[in-house]
């Protein structure tokens, strides 16, 4: 669980904190949303290697939206 939060610690120190709590939301969102996906918690892009995962889940979103 560590681990998880120092990439998002590290990610937000650069930005200099969130000057919007909607904005934290978002991010804190998108990060859950990452790191359950390289877990496979989702049925997306299920037959594409796992180094490629990530990248055609967001594919396969975009032409959904």
């Amino acid at each position: 669980m560590e681990a998880c939060r120092s990439r998002l610690k590290q990610r937000l120190r650069s930005m200099r904190g969130l000057r919007i709590d909607r904005t934290a939301q978002t991010v804190i969102a998108g990060h859950a949303f990452v790191q359950n996906l390289r877990r496979g918690h989702y049925e997306i892009a299920t037959e594409t290697p796992a180094r490629q995962g990530v990248a055609a889940a967001f594919t396969e979103l975009a032409t959904a939206i």
